[in-house]
């Protein structure tokens, strides 16, 4: 048995690749962070030609609190030479392309990733958290930090029919599907759903006999992302947030859906300024044929001859219709799911009404184990710390509150910066970081 870490970290995404990094200048605490894949690879399977982040560059794995980090985005520019060039540029946004090689590259600069490792299962004695490898071996460790990324959403009606021809939009890019002559059907309104739809018709696939978008959101709903609605994405916010009656919270997180799953307003203008070109400038003749068809709820999916049918209500009119297609893509999003790797203990862990597991605001699940052993979960906390908890915007300031509550000391300074808006008349206080205490014992 390998030495017992402080912190062993299960998944390296980007939320764990942020906690590696900015736990790398720390020589108090061994920390190590273990990963299934071979390498560090985020959402390959939508990197499109041309799509760009959603938010600012500077929001990053660091610079948030640390803007001085040798692991900063600025700081990729610089070591790839070509931070003048970026400038120069004027990119309204990063593109996603980029971002993602800037992530990779951090992947390779922090130390303590273990990539080909795949945590099995993770169990509690005495001793502390033993994980368990499927390659065989384990390793101890006095904390965890689970940053495994929600998984895609199939819905029920298309779940027997998964196969090349249906397929979740996570692995478009990376599958091998061509739409030459097919009749496509697109399941999603949001920013997968819009990027497919122009890929499409622009016929990066082949070109179509024709592309249906479905929606059931009342119309292509943009991203909202405005000045005052970003102040949702703040370390203020998230504080007000997580003091609030949890089914208040739950409200709320549902109430702000379009702050991070609306279609950028960048890509509508796009989308409508090519259909103007495409239905009034381009002639009839190569014309993809095309419907966006909003306010319509698939209800069941069934395999025909030529295809499949998709029966649907349209809650516009209240008239149940029906469309054919050849290849269906569901743009439908991702939802939280339990890890697997936590199965031993999930019967120790408190969830709220809607599964997610009870976060403190140090990112500490509540469970019946010692307080001197914590499970930090990442990625989990939608109804406990708001709608920025599955983005990157706070990535680097949830990173250093759970940094400072490992070391027990101020590493990062995490305090809320002074917000225009006054969420309620008690602020919080400033202990974010601070364990609270936990009197169960495990049984």
């Amino acid at each position: 048995m390998k030495n017992i870490l402080d912190l062993a970290g299960i998944g390296v995404g980007p939320f764990n690749l942020s906690l590696a990094a900015l736990m790398a200048p720390l020589s108090e605490v061994s920390a190590c962070f273990y990963e299934r894949r071979p390498s560090f690879d985020w959402h390959p399977g939508m990197m499109l030609p041309g799509t760009q982040m959603q938010t600012s560059f500077l929001k990053d794995l660091v610079t948030p609190v640390d803007p001085t980090s040798p692991y900063s985005f600025l700081a990729y520019l610089v070591g790839k030479g070509r931070f003048y060039r970026f400038v120069n540029a004027d990119f309204p946004r990063a593109k996603r392309a980029e971002f993602a090689a800037y992530m990779r590259w951090v992947s390779e600069q922090v130390p303590n990733l273990v990539f080909r490792k795949n945590v099995e299962e993770i169990s509690f004695d005495e001793e502390g958290f033993l994980l368990s490898f499927g390659e065989g071996g384990a390793q101890r460790s006095r904390h965890i930090a689970v940053a495994i990324g929600h998984r895609p959403h199939v819905p029920a009606w298309a779940r027997s029919h998964l196969h090349r021809h249906c397929l979740h939009s996570h692995s478009y890019e990376t599958s091998t599907l061509s739409v030459e002559n097919r009749r496509v059907a697109i399941i999603g309104g949001g920013q997968s759903g819009a990027e497919i739809f122009l890929d499409l018709m622009g016929g990066a696939r082949g070109r179509p006999a024709d592309v249906v978008w479905v929606t059931r959101r009342p119309c292509l709903d943009p991203l909202d992302e405005t000045a005052f609605t970003n102040e949702y994405f703040t370390p203020d916010y998230v504080r007000h947030f997580h003091r609030l009656p949890e089914q208040h919270r739950h409200t709320l997180a549902t109430a702000q859906k379009l702050t991070g799953d609306g279609v950028s307003p960048a890509t509508l203008q796009a989308l409508s300024q090519y259909l103007y070109e495409l239905d009034f400038l381009g002639g009839s003749g190569g014309a993809v044929p095309y419907r966006i068809m909003t306010h319509r709820e698939v209800r069941g999916m069934a395999r025909e001859r030529t295809g499949f049918r998709l029966d649907m209500a349209n809650v516009f009119d209240e008239s149940p219709e029906a469309i054919g297609a050849d290849i269906v893509i569901l743009a439908t999003g991702y939802r939280y799911a339990w890890p697997e790797c936590l199965a031993p203990l999930s019967a120790h862990i408190e969830r709220d009404g809607q599964g997610f597991p009870v976060l403190s605001e140090d990112y500490v699940a509540r469970w019946d184990g010692p307080p001197s052993h914590r499970i930090y979960m990442l990625n989990a906390g939608r109804n406990s710390h708001g709608v920025a908890d599955a983005q990157l915007s706070l990535t680097a300031w949830r990173s250093a509150v759970i940094i400072n509550s490992l070391v027990g000391r101020a590493a990062y300074a995490v305090d809320p910066q002074p917000s225009p808006v006054h969420w309620s008349g008690n602020r919080p206080d400033s202990q974010a970081g601070v364990p609270e205490p936990r009197l169960q014992v495990w049984q």
